[in-house]
């Protein structure tokens, strides 16, 4: 069973911006209940998508770098990435089939 990877401000450059393959990135916080909501949906998604889509989370009191460089100020946030690219940037809660329905929108064509 495939889980988020969790990344850190030292491996997100070898996780996420070299990565075969496009990337989920959910910055998220321990204290925050839109994160914890939208969590379970994260994991389904590191689940079932793992053949085309690496899912991976970044706690961002805890690494806060990353999260300044991609002027992230608000959690949760995804972040679609490719070929080291940031591609799309949504802020919220997001049920799964909208979270699914953007990734695809966005590696159209890509």
């Amino acid at each position: 069973m495939a889980a988020p990877v969790t990344v850190t401000d030292l491996s997100f450059r070898t996780e996420v911006i070299e990565s075969e393959l496009p990337v989920l990135v959910f910055f998220w916080a321990s204290w925050n209940s839109t994160c914890k909501g939208l969590a379970p949906s994260i994991n389904l998604l590191a689940e079932e998508d793992a053949d085309h889509l690496r899912v991976c989370k970044l706690d961002v009191e805890a690494n806060p770098v990353i999260p300044s460089m991609f002027g992230v100020t608000m959690v949760p946030t995804l972040m679609l990435f490719r070929g080291g690219q940031a591609l799309t940037r949504t802020i919220g809660y997001r049920r799964l089939e909208v979270i699914r329905a953007e990734i695809e929108a966005a590696l159209v064509g890509v």
